[in-house]
């Protein structure tokens, strides 16, 4: 029993060493066990920086850069400003919906005139695709990205019969993409509306060369 007092006291004295006691000021920083990012090298807006030479936080932007997403000819295109979105917009374009259903093929927003339109969309989508949905689905679709390999279960295989555009409409992907479902995330805050289109005409794109490869055998 003796070694439990004791043991009790040590713990008691340690506790109360690191924490102090209540209204007691000290002169020197608090031991912090877990920081939980209380202290960050990061500028406040209009406030000093004793970081720089001359103190002044506000910095000017590196000669010849550019703001994220810039076209100097102003076209919209892939890859360029995001859009601004809005919670009131009903649109196929903006929700994937058209009244209460999904509807399907990619909207006229998109400006899809020429051949070449349709492919640079579906390179943009192969590079969101990429950077975005390959670390779960794979790099082809398959549903065996990365965290597969890590028991990350219910990964949808999007070359299966339910993913393609006859049971899965366009506008239910984007729907996904936008809001998530079960496992998945939403990526609506960090994928643009254009994109996400983007990354669904890619992923027809992959389902109709599988099912070309597969005819072919």
């Amino acid at each position: 029993m003796r070694y439990f007092f004791l043991a009790y006291a040590i713990i008691a004295v340690l506790f109360v060493g690191m924490m102090g006691f209540r209204g007691q000021k000290f002169h020197k920083p608090p031991i912090q066990v877990f920081p939980d990012m209380d202290n960050q090298d990061k500028l406040k807006a209009q406030s000093p920086s004793s970081f720089f030479a001359d103190r002044q936080g506000g910095r000017l932007p590196v000669e010849e850069t550019q703001p994220r997403g810039f076209n100097e000819t102003g076209e919209k295109a892939p890859g360029g400003i995001p859009e601004y979105e809005f919670g009131a917009a009903t649109g196929y374009y903006e929700t994937g919906h058209v009244g209460d259903y999904f509807g399907t093929g990619l909207p006229e927003e998109l400006e899809l005139e020429t051949e070449e339109d349709a492919m640079t969309l579906i390179r943009r989508g192969e590079e969101r695709f990429g950077i975005y949905c390959a670390i779960c689905h794979g790099k082809s679709g398959n549903g065996a990205g990365m965290t597969s390999l890590y028991g990350v279960p219910g990964i949808a295989n999007l070359h299966l019969d339910p993913f393609k555009s006859a049971s899965y409409p366009d506008g239910r992907m984007f729907d996904v993409i936008t809001h998530g479902k079960g496992q998945m995330g939403a990526y609506g805050a960090n994928i643009p509306i254009q994109d996400r289109w983007a990354i669904i005409a890619y992923v027809r794109t992959l389902q109709a060369a599988k099912d070309a490869a597969t005819a072919a055998q």
